[in-house]
């Protein structure tokens, strides 16, 4: 009976770990954020839109496939985002913090990134500036982000 208890306990720790392991996280600043992934045309292009509320330690991640000048806008979004560009080294190269809502369709402004960049993280509004996020941090991906 033993035997067997210890066998279930053991399928099910195999079982739970993979998917807690899989979870996308990144860091930054000492900082660990949940994020969703978006790393596809259709995907980037929806973003954080609609949505009224992310929960304090979460993220969007947009991956982009080569380094090139950004600009992102807050097209239906509404709720107040940071949005950090990271350069391929994943090196912070520029801050839009504090970005409000924008329900204003195709004229909602844009945001560049002051540098080429190739990642784009969304946080909440605030949360750069209160983890002392700078240009020139490091953005750590966890294994769950795969290739890059």
């Amino acid at each position: 009976m033993r035997i067997v208890r210890l066998l279930l306990i053991g399928l099910l720790a195999m079982l739970l770990l993979p998917a807690c392991a899989s979870d996308p996280w990144v860091e930054l600043a000492g900082h660990r954020y949940q994020v969703e992934i978006a790393d596809t045309d259709e995907a980037r292009a929806r973003g954080l839109m609609f949505r009224d509320t992310m929960p304090p330690d979460r993220g969007m991640l947009f991956i982009h496939e080569q380094q090139a000048p950004l600009a992102y806008w807050m097209k239906n979004t509404r709720i107040a985002l940071d949005i950090l560009y990271f350069d391929n080294e994943r090196r912070l190269v520029s801050q839009q913090r504090d970005v409000p809502p924008c329900s204003g369709g195709n004229r909602c402004p844009t945001y560049p990134s002051d540098a080429p960049a190739r990642y784009v993280l969304e946080l909440n509004a605030g949360e750069a500036q209160r983890i002392g996020a700078k240009n020139g941090d490091t953005l750590m991906f966890s294994p769950a982000i795969p290739g890059h």
